[in-house]
């Protein structure tokens, strides 16, 4: 199992105990780079029109934002299913 597959799990069990770094580490590897950071957020962009993004930021404490965790999951999953 690789790294990000173990992250994924992590994340799947535990949205509210995500460290950022993890998080932008899945984001960049589903996403690739983010087409804007260094401000408090990173966005990522998606292949599907309408809101073609994903936005996370670091909630302070070094862990990323629980519902940004699970919009990321969904972004994921939607994704997978068009690839399949």
């Amino acid at each position: 199992m690789s790294i990000i597959d173990k992250t994924l799990e992590q994340m799947r069990d535990a949205p509210q105990n995500v460290r950022y770094a993890d998080l932008a580490k899945v984001c960049g590897h589903y996403f690739g780079q983010p087409r804007q950071q260094g401000t408090s957020h990173a966005v990522y962009k998606t292949s599907w029109q309408g809101d073609p993004r994903v936005n996370i930021q670091c909630g302070g404490d070094g862990k990323a934002k629980p519902y940004q965790v699970k919009q990321v999951l969904a972004a994921i999953d939607r994704l997978e299913g068009e690839i399949q």
